[in-house]
């Protein structure tokens, strides 16, 4: 775990923080495939972080999942970008095929130790698996996550004795879990925006 101080004080960006976007697909649109989501705001979220580092000169990491099967494989439309993401040049574009973008290629964990970085702003879809997941490495890894759970969303999901958990609450337990445990500090994508203005 990293010092509790940190996760409480105001957030205050890098020069160089590195706005992540994970996966963030058109295929998540398919709502007969994925099911209910959570956060409909959460695209122009992303979209007004994607604005606010691009005018402060920020690096932007894209990151693209590839399923064997379904509306992420590669070859159909769900696999491409949505078009807010896929009209930018990112600094590093990552392709995977497992939750975490730090194992993906190329190499994130290597990209953000030679440039020296040292924060990342984890968004995208979906809130409870690849973000989280990423989140959760980063802080492993040392990194100062940052993580605007209003820029990102879940989907309901079924657990083993068959109840249906809505996505909103999935997206609770998410930032309940990463805070607690000071993976990440989860903030809103208004209090990220108003840190890189500094």
């Amino acid at each position: 775990m990293t010092n509790t101080d940190a996760f409480d004080a105001p957030l205050t960006l890098d020069p160089d923080a590195v706005l992540l976007l994970i996966d963030v697909q058109q295929g998540f649109d398919d709502q007969d495939f994925f099911g209910p989501r959570d956060n409909p705001q959460a695209d122009q979220r992303m979209a007004d972080l994607i604005a606010a580092w691009q005018a402060t000169g920020r690096p932007v990491v894209t990151v693209q999942h590839t399923s064997p099967a379904g509306p992420l494989a590669e070859g159909t439309p769900g696999h491409g970008l949505k078009g807010f993401v896929a009209g930018i040049t990112p600094d590093l574009h990552i392709t995977k095929t497992v939750n975490s973008a730090f194992y993906g290629t190329p190499d994130l964990h290597a990209w953000l130790q030679e440039r020296g970085a040292r924060q990342v702003v984890v968004t995208g879809i979906i809130t409870n698996v690849c973000c989280e997941t990423t989140a959760r490495m980063a802080g492993n890894l040392g990194y100062d996550a940052i993580f605007p759970t209003d820029a990102m969303h879940s989907f309901d999901m079924t657990g083993p004795d068959g109840t249906t958990v809505p996505a909103a609450e999935l997206a609770r337990a998410t930032a309940t879990t990463l805070h607690a445990m000071r993976f990440a500090k989860v903030v809103t994508t208004e209090t990220v925006l108003e840190a890189a203005k500094r």
